[in-house]
């Protein structure tokens, strides 16, 4: 497991929220699909994902109140916000996941690791629950702490390409246009359940904000809005991403903005929970035919829970004085 600071002191946390909410919340508006490591033109059948330990699971925790947990689509999905090594605001897909003080988001390694300068974390990084057409109706929680596996960091080991990063207490724009408290990110959005060392063809929802194009250059999302899709993985190898223990899933999305998309077993569509069992890595076109119609993950196994684990049991607090 390695660690690495995003907003160590509440000052640090205040002004990334405020570069995010600032004027009407433009840099929200202005960020891109992150495009880095996307997709890729080589996927293999088979492969090594297979369980470590028997297998577990942790259950969802709902919102504080059941208005949101209704919705069609999980509120728990949203978008992560950062800048990247050319210094410009992007996304990816995020999920907020129960943890010990409500505060843990989980996404694609790259979404919270800078793979293009090593060492360095994504700057700027926060967490947007429920993103609907440039709104944050349910608060911007900044990121504390990224918690990720030591073979992705060292070795760019995409069988291990996730992320769980804890994130202070929620902040909104006041009536004046400074940002004000707003809660912990679980209370305000439930968090998913986690599982590990599931059979690799369990049933499988999908949810993200693809945005980008396909192969053909048709532009099928937009990344407004929260999108799904449903299947059952298979044991898959990508050796670009030096992944050979990983799982794909046919799905239509595009690889921009997906990335870090939830893959939710179980998912119960009256409460928007489920437990997630992958984060989307990247898309492939399987069948050749210039359009995206496979996501693939890393296999969640008890190396995954460790991850969490390291995380789940970190205290975060609020970003401004209470």
């Amino acid at each position: 497991m390695i660690s690495k600071p995003l907003a160590a002191t509440q000052p640090a946390a205040a002004e990334i929220a405020t570069f995010w909410l600032a004027d009407g919340g433009a840099n929200l508006t202005a960020a891109t699909p992150y495009n880095v490591r996307t997709s890729t033109s080589k996927l293999l059948d088979g492969g090594g994902a297979t369980p470590d330990t028997k297998p577990g699971t942790i259950p969802p925790s709902l919102p504080a109140t059941t208005s949101t947990a209704a919705a069609v689509t999980p509120a728990t999905s949203g978008k992560v916000f950062f800048l990247g090594a050319d210094g410009l605001p992007h996304w990816c897909t995020g999920t907020a996941v129960h943890s010990q003080y409500r505060n843990v988001v989980a996404t694609a390694a790259h979404c919270g690791f800078d793979i293009q300068r090593t060492g360095y974390a994504l700057d700027k990084w926060a967490f947007v629950p429920a993103y609907t057409n440039g709104t944050a109706p349910l608060g911007l929680y900044v990121g504390r702490q990224l918690y990720g596996h030591y073979d992705f960091d060292a070795y760019g080991d995409f069988d291990r390409g996730y992320a769980f990063i804890t994130v202070y207490e929620g902040v909104a724009p006041s009536a004046t246009g400074e940002p004000v408290n707003f809660g912990r990110l679980g209370d305000n959005a439930g968090g998913q359940g986690l599982a590990w060392n599931q059979p690799v063809d369990s049933a499988t929802d999908v949810f993200g904000y693809p945005a980008g194009p396909h192969p053909d250059g048709t532009l099928p999302y937009t990344g407004d809005t929260l999108e799904s899709s449903s299947g059952r993985p298979t044991s898959v190898q990508v050796p670009s991403l030096k992944g050979e223990e990983l799982l794909g899933v046919g799905s239509p999305f595009t690889g921009e903005g997906a990335l870090g998309s939830s893959w939710l077993l179980r998912y119960d569509k009256a409460t928007g929970q489920g437990y997630l069992n992958g984060v989307t890595i990247s898309v492939t076109d399987r069948d050749a035919d210039l359009r995206f119609d496979t996501s693939m993950s890393p296999y969640f196994d008890g190396e995954t829970r460790s991850v969490y684990t390291a995380a789940a049991t970190q205290w975060t607090g609020a970003v401004l004085p209470t």
